[in-house]
C-alpha cells in the first residue's frame, strides 16, 4: 500500500472498505457452523435443506446482472451496497416467527437475496478503487475472511456453552451489524479533483462474450458450486461422523485462515503467474480435496484437507476477479462481476439440489460426485488457456 500523503485522512477509503469486509461474512459464518443443524432441528429433511439453500441462489441468478447494471449507472457503487445491506439487516428478524418449511423458505430467500446481489458489486467496486489508488484488493478482501474466521470460533464456543437456541439471535444480530457498518463505506469512484483512470477494456458485456473469456469463469463456477455444497452440508455430515460443534467450528476456521493467507499474498503470486493458470490449479486441487472427503477421513486428515481451501477457493476466486478486471472497463465493472456471480449461482443451484438428494442417498460419498463436477470445470479452464494465452500487458501479469 503506498505511503499516505499529508492530506490523506487517517481513516482511508481502504480502511473503511476493510471494516466493511470484516463484517460482511459474519452472519454467513454463523450459518455455516450451525445453520444446517438448525434447519434439521426444525424438522426439515436433507432434500428440503437443499431446496432452502438453492432457492435464494436461483433467485439471485435472475437478478445479478440487472443489479450490477443499475450499480454501474449510479453515481457511485456505494449506494446499491448500502441499500442491500439495510434490507439484509431487517428481513432476517422475521425468522423468529416462521417454523414450517414454506415459511422458512420464503423468509430465508428474502433475507439472503439483498446480500447475494450486492456481493459482486462490492468486489467490483473495491477492485476498481484499489487499482485507481495503487493499493491491493486482496489485502482488503482478506479481512472479510478474517472476520468470518473470528466469527466461526466465537459462534462455535457460544453454541457449545449456551446450546443451539442462541443461533438465530446471533445470526440476526450479525446481519444488523453488517448493515450498520455499510454506512461507513467510502466513495469508490474517483471524486471531483481526482484523476480518473483511462477507459481500458470492454465497455459493454457483449464485447468479451468469447470462449476464451467465458470458459474459465464457467469452469471455476463449477468448482465454486462444490464449495457451496460444503457450506450447506458439511457441519451436518461431520456431526453424523461424530464430530462435536466445538471441533466443527475450528475446522471451518482453519479453511478460512488458509483462504485469508492466500488473499494477503495474492499480489506477489499474481506477478509471477497468469490468472488462468491459478484458476486451473484451484480446480485441480478441488478434485483431489473432494475425492479425499468422500472417504470420510479422520481429524488428522481433515486438517490438511481444510488447509487446501486456500487453493480450491481463494486462489481461483482471486484469479477470476483479476481476470475480469483486466478485460473490462469501469463502465461495466459491477455488471461483469455480476455475470460471473450469475454463473456461480447457476452451478450452485444444480449442485445444491443434486447434493441434497445424493447426501440422503450416499452420505459423505456424494463428494465423489462433487469431485467429478470440479474435474469438468478444470477441463474448461484448460481449454481456455489452449485457445488464447495472455496477450494484453495487464493480463500478462494477472490474466
Amino acid at each position: 500500500m503506498p505511503a499516505k500523503s499529508a492530506t490523506e485522512p487517517f481513516i482511508t477509503p481502504e480502511l473503511r472498505a476493510t471494516a466493511f469486509y470484516f463484517s460482511i461474512y459474519m452472519a454467513g459464518a454463523a450459518f455455516n457452523v450451525y445453520g444446517g443443524i438448525w434447519f434439521a432441528d426444525k424438522g426439515l429433511s436433507s432434500e428440503q435443506i437443499g431446496i432452502i439453500n438453492a432457492v435464494p441462489v436461483l433467485v439471485t441468478l435472475l437478478l445479478n446482472i440487472v443489479v450490477g447494471r443499475v450499480a454501474d449507472k449510479a453515481s457511485d457503487w456505494r449506494q446499491v451496497i448500502v441499500l442491500g445491506c439495510g434490507l439484509g439487516a431487517l428481513i432476517p428478524i422475521a425468522l423468529f416467527y416462521v417454523h414450517d418449511f414454506w415459511g422458512i423458505l420464503i423468509i430465508w430467500t428474502l433475507a439472503l437475496l439483498p446480500i447475494n446481489v450486492i456481493g459482486p458489486v462490492v468486489d467490483a467496486a473495491t477492485m476498481r478503487m484499489t487499482r485507481r489508488r495503487g493499493t491491493q484488493y486482496g489485502s482488503i478482501r482478506a479481512w472479510g475472511t478474517v472476520g468470518y474466521m473470528v466469527t466461526l470460533f466465537a459462534v462455535g464456543w457460544v453454541i457449545s456453552q449456551f446450546g443451539g437456541g442462541i443461533f438465530l439471535p446471533m445470526f440476526v444480530g450479525l446481519s444488523i451489524l453488517r448493515g450498520l457498518v455499510a454506512f461507513g463505506l467510502p466513495r469508490f469512484r474517483a471524486g471531483e479533483g481526482e484523476l480518473k483512470p483511462p477507459v481500458t477494456g470492454a465497455t459493454h458485456l457483449g464485447a468479451v462474450m468469447k470462449p476464451f473469456f467465458l470458459l474459465p469463469l464457467v469452469g471455476f463456477s463449477m468448482v465454486y458450486a462444490t464449495h457451496i455444497v460444503l457450506n450447506a452440508f458439511q457441519a451436518l455430515l461431520w456431526m453424523e461422523q461424530g464430530l462435536s460443534a466445538d471441533l466443527i467450528a475450528p475446522l471451518l476456521a482453519l479453511a478460512a485462515f488458509a483462504e485469508a493467507a492466500i488473499m494477503f499474498l495474492f499480489g506477489r503470486i499474481a506477478r509471477r503467474f497468469s490468472a488462468r493458470s491459478l484458476i486451473l490449479l484451484s480446480a485441480a486441487t478441488a478434485v483431489f480435496r473432494w475425492i479425499c472427503m468422500g472417504f470420510q477421513p479422520g481429524l488428522e486428515f481433515l486438517i490438511p484437507l481444510q488447509l487446501l481451501h486456500a487453493f480450491t477457493f481463494a486462489l481461483g476466486f482471486m484469479g477470476c476477479v483479476n481476470f475480469i478486471a483486466n478485460w473490462t472497463s469501469d463502465e461495466i465493472a459491477a455488471e461483469a462481476q455480476g455475470f460471473f456471480q450469475m454463473l456461480q449461482q447457476a452451478m450452485s443451484v444444480i449442485a445444491l439440489i443434486a447434493f441434497g438428494w445424493l447426501t440422503g442417498l450416499m452420505g459423505a460419498q456424494a463428494y465423489f460426485i462433487a469431485a467429478a463436477f470440479a474435474f469438468v470445470g478444470a477441463v474448461l479452464i484448460w481449454l481456455s488457456i489452449t485457445m488464447q494465452g495472455p496477450k494484453r500487458p495487464a493480463e500478462a501479469r494477472l490474466g
